[in-house]
This record gives structure tokens, sequence and C-alpha cells, in this order.
């Protein structure tokens, strides 16, 4: 039996869950950014297939470098391999476990004698003169495979 009324409120308010996150404060001070694209239309954006995965492994490629080699769980049942010119900013340690955005349904593109299968999405800026970027990371209470609307 759903409970009702008073109950119910009490119930789900129970069932709710609350995060606290400690905002760091950040200084955007001289951040710059690049310029807009042209507009595309609706159908072109819908092609893409944007899913969150699972960092299951990630190195650095032999001979490069620019390129991170992720070993991601995509919610399909077999490991999907993505390479990404990031290492200059991130140590692959720090990247295993952590649940991130991909586009998945890109044609194979041959990088460094390895296949990448898609691309892993991040934001760049400049600050200061200098690039920055910032691997797109979600909750991880967000199963791999996930589709991003």
């Amino acid at each position: 039996m759903k409970p009702t009324g008073k109950n119910a409120v009490e119930n789900k308010e129970a069932s709710v869950q609350t995060i606290d996150h400690e905002e760091e404060v950040i200084d955007f001070t001289g951040v710059k950014t690049e310029e807009f694209y042209d507009d595309i239309d609706f159908d072109n954006f819908a092609a893409c297939d944007f899913r969150v995965v699972k960092v299951k492994n990630c190195e650095e490629v032999p001979k490069s470098k620019k390129l991170l080699k992720f070993t991601l769980d995509d919610g399909s049942g077999e490991d999907r391999i993505i390479l990404s010119g990031i290492k200059q900013y991130y140590n692959p340690e720090e990247l295993i476990g952590k649940n991130l955005v991909a586009i998945v349904n890109l044609p194979p593109r041959a990088m460094m004698g390895e296949e990448s299968n898609g691309m892993i999405l991040s934001a760049i800026h400049e600050q200061n003169g200098e690039e920055g970027l910032n691997v797109l990371m979600v909750s991880n209470r967000i199963p791999a495979g996930a589709k991003i609307e």
C-alpha cells in the first residue's frame, strides 16, 4: 500500500540524498574562450552519440608527446579504446575510475599506430596567455553507457 498524505511527503523526502560540495573559488581573470562556430541544423547535432564512459585504464602512448590511451567501459559489454591528446594536462593515473563524456559514433581514426574509436570531450580556454584544458567529468552515480541528451 502506498503512503498517502503527510506520510507520502515524509517518505519522499527521506529517499532524497543530498551531496555536500565545498565550492572551490577559482579566479577566471584573464580567461578567453574560442570563437563560436556557425550554427548547425538539429539533425546533424542529433546524429552525435554522446555517452558516459568509465575509465578502466589510461596510459601514455609510447613515442607520443601528446596522446593518452583510454580503455573505457561504454556500457556495451566490450572495451572501447579512445586516444586523446591531453597528456600535458593529466597524469593517466588520475583519470582511472572517472566517468567522462565521449562521442562514440565517430569513424575509427588511426593515431600513432593505434585505432581510436571516439572522442573524449574537454573544455578548453586561454588564461593569461596559456591554454587550459579540463576533461568533462560527470558523477560516478551515472552508469557507463548512459546517453547524454
